[in-house]
């Protein structure tokens, strides 16, 4: 902590610098990934660091990612790094999410002390496991995911651990896209030094270092204000995950959110315990998952750092669901199970401020992992759906949802790095919940794959449709199809050369009386192909 008093001007210079060395951080990370899930999809996020381990400022990229971040940074800390080293992780229980996720935390130090650290995070295609893309729908403990990696030192002082590296990649499945995805996330961190180095240049480091904490401070007094705005009280709500992929039993998410004047306090008490399958989720996550909530309610263009999360608390119990303990499967969790937090959290604080919150949105990444087993593909995508309708205006057609940020991967792209097909991508006629304002749209992915195959899928809302509120109708359910069969929405399965795989997505839930709807907006769905059957949306 330093004694520097910030001005208000220099407050907002720094603040701006400090938030560009982390959007610089992942421009690099961008360009210089070798896979299209990092490259085109760009399922990354970087951040910058304190000494303290305190988050200092992001880059605008994944909810899931960046909430957790921190436990990341804790976990590194325990090991004493020192100038020169970078660590590599993605053990969920120890500063990790799920094992694809693949985090660098490097020390930045200026005149040989830590000032600070640089972070990034990026799903990589794949990490071994029992599957191609490390995403397998029935797994039932972590070892069957792929490689976990506790903290561990990559790079020691300055130099590149060649024996650790090679053990990373002995494990993957294709390798050198692997190796230059790696090599992408050091060159990210090391930009992220040269920046804040600059940044002490220019300013001085008693500057630099005030300004940490005078960012921290003006993000945390902007959340305490919003959050006196909202009513005090404890707020409930449930839903439920469609099966783990072992049993399709519905499995309860519940949530007791308490708002005290300037804190808010949120208790998954209640929520069904840990499961065999793999949508358990790390503590982390539930914690990302709330604090995207909070800021979506409060105000989300308060600079995202420490100090927006500090009036947040989140517990779960020991054991459960959202705070399991080893070995159980997780790599579900981070992307089904974060969705479902999210929506509860959400339901929960419409009840404090209804005209924040919009009708359910589709609720589930549609996780499509197809691979070779051979190693010389793995394609993984989120795709996108509906956004649930607002009070004020229609809910976005196909977009990614709630916890994940992602970009979809281009038709060109998927043609030109994999052995496929795209036979369609469209969005999905009337699968937006009709209502004074209607829901989003969802999509429709189709893909012929050209060559033998393991596809899994991690998907949800394909029984319980997404909700509409104040009198809006629900959104359409998703639906998974491997040459025009249904199939589950979580499986995992070998395929031939020239099976066609479909993803369709949920729609969003429509807000208020389809009765009151704009004349003028039936007629423009009706143009657009939202609506096809001749009624009302």
């Amino acid at each position: 902590m330093s004694d520097t008093q910030i001005d208000p001007i220099t407050l907002e210079v720094l603040r701006n610098q400090l938030e560009g060395v982390a959007e610089e951080m992942g421009q690099t990370l961008i360009r210089g990934a070798y896979s299209p899930n990092i490259k085109e999809r760009r399922d990354c996020s970087t951040a910058l660091f304190d000494a303290e381990g305190r988050m200092v400022a992001q880059a605008e990229h994944i909810p899931v990612h960046l909430g957790a971040m921190p436990e990341a940074v804790d976990a590194v800390r325990e090991y004493d790094p020192e100038p020169g080293d970078v660590f590599v992780l993605n053990d969920p229980f120890a500063g990790g999410t799920h094992l694809p996720d693949v985090t660098m935390v490097s020390p930045i130090t200026v005149t040989e002390e830590i000032v600070g650290y640089a972070v990034s995070r990026a799903h990589h295609a794949d990490v071994g496991g029992m599957t191609p893309g490390s995403m397998p729908a029935g797994a039932r403990e972590i070892y069957q995911e792929g490689l976990r990696l506790p903290p561990t030192k990559l790079v020691e002082g300055g130099e590149v651990r060649e024996d650790v590296r090679a053990l990373v990649l002995a494990n993957v499945r294709n390798p050198r896209e692997r190796r230059a995805d790696l090599r992408a996330q050091l060159a990210a961190n090391e930009r992220a030094a040269e920046r804040l180095e600059a940044l002490f240049d220019e300013h001085g480091r008693e500057t630099v270092l005030a300004g940490f904490d005078a960012v921290i401070d003006y993000s945390g007094d902007r959340m305490r204000a919003k959050l006196r705005e909202l009513p005090d009280g404890t707020y409930e709500a449930t839903d439920v995950l469609e099966g783990d992929g072992i049993t399709d039993e519905d499995v309860e998410i519940r949530a007791s959110v308490t708002i005290d004047g300037a804190s808010v306090a949120v208790d998954f008490a209640g929520t069904a315990g840990q499961l065999k399958g793999n949508l358990n989720a790390p503590l982390a996550v539930a914690k990302s998952a709330v604090y995207f909530v909070v800021r979506c309610v409060t105000d989300p263009e308060i600079p995202p750092n420490d100090g927006c999360y500090e009036p947040v608390t989140v517990a779960a119990p020991k054991g459960s669901l959202l705070n399991p303990t080893p070995p159980a499967a997780v790599v579900g969790g981070n992307v089904e199970t974060s969705q479902r937090a999210t929506d509860v959290v959400f339901a929960a604080l419409a009840k404090a401020a209804p005209e924040r919150v919009p009708a359910q949105s589709q609720g589930t990444m549609n996780n499509l992992t197809v691979g070779a087993r051979d190693g010389s593909f793995t394609y993984y995508e989120t795709i996108g759906g509906g956004f649930g309708a607002r009070a004020d205006a229609d809910g976005m057609d196909g977009v990614q949802v709630g916890m994940t940020n992602t970009l979809n991967t281009p038709v060109e792209s998927i043609e030109t790095e994999y052995p496929f097909r795209v036979e369609r991508y469209a969005l999905r006629p009337d699968s937006g919940g009709r209502g004074r304002f209607r829901g989003g749209l969802g999509l429709e992915r189709t893909l012929t794959v050209e060559t033998d195959a393991t596809v899994s899928l991690l998907t949800e809302r394909r029984r319980h449709a997404p909700n509409g509120v104040a009198g809006g109708e629900d959104g359409a359910v998703g639906e998974n199809l491997i040459d025009g069969e249904p199939v589950a929405a979580k499986t995992t399965v070998d395929v031939e050369a020239g099976t066609t795989i479909t993803v369709r997505t949920p729609g969003g839930g429509g807000h208020g009386d389809p009765d009151e709807r704009d004349p003028d907006a039936l007629e423009e769905d009706r143009a657009d192909g939202a609506v096809t059957d001749g009624e009302e949306p």
